[in-house]
């Protein structure tokens, strides 16, 4: 499952092209770090859903340097406690999901507070990775995948590029908060 959620990207390569050459060339690459804008890979396969959400850290905490306040250390451990809870970020439709896996990384996570000073000194953005992994019990029934409340509980974020590959094979789309769901 995991080569399949890495091989996502390559396979949807053709896709991606077509869409960006619908678009205006003055749009960033779906891998530029944009605020306001994130990514989500879905797979489902078999019984196992997987989502692999990135954004900017601006999008989720509303900064991206190291949290040396004590607001800006509550503001990143509620965050990180939000993305803990994938079922209720990702509302699906039945299926009957139970998480079995959650991967949370980022440079305001954790880790050594040097790296975190030479990474804001340098100048570079901060973003979250995050990877879930469910296991379905009627994964046939699943049909929908909602984001509405990772929208509404994080506004910063405008737009999800959606990449899916599921029993109906593949597709891009990109989600806002005023078109939240995903069918899969």
């Amino acid at each position: 499952m995991r080569r399949l959620l890495l091989a996502l990207p390559f396979a949807l390569l053709p896709l991606a092209i077509a869409q960006a050459n619908e678009h205006d060339h003055a749009h960033e690459s779906l891998s530029a770090h944009e605020h306001g804008a994130a990514s989500l890979n879905v797979v489902l396969e078999g019984l196992r859903l997987e989502l692999q959400l990135e954004s900017p850290a601006m999008n989720l905490v509303g900064f991206e340097h190291a949290a040396a306040s004590d607001a800006d250390k509550a503001k990143v451990a509620a965050v990180k406690a939000e993305l803990e809870q994938p079922l209720t970020l990702f509302a699906l439709a039945a299926g009957d999901c139970k998480v079995t896996q959650v991967e949370l990384q980022s440079p305001l996570f954790g880790g050594d507070a040097h790296d975190h000073e030479h990474h804001a000194d340098e100048g570079e953005h901060s973003e979250v990775h995050a990877h879930y992994r469910f296991d379905c019990t009627r994964a046939n029934e699943l049909k929908q995948l909602d984001l509405g409340e990772l929208f509404k509980r994080f506004p910063a974020t405008e737009k999800i590029q959606v990449q899916l590959i599921g029993p109906s094979g593949q597709q891009g789309v990109e989600l806002t908060a005023a078109q939240p769901r995903l069918s899969f």
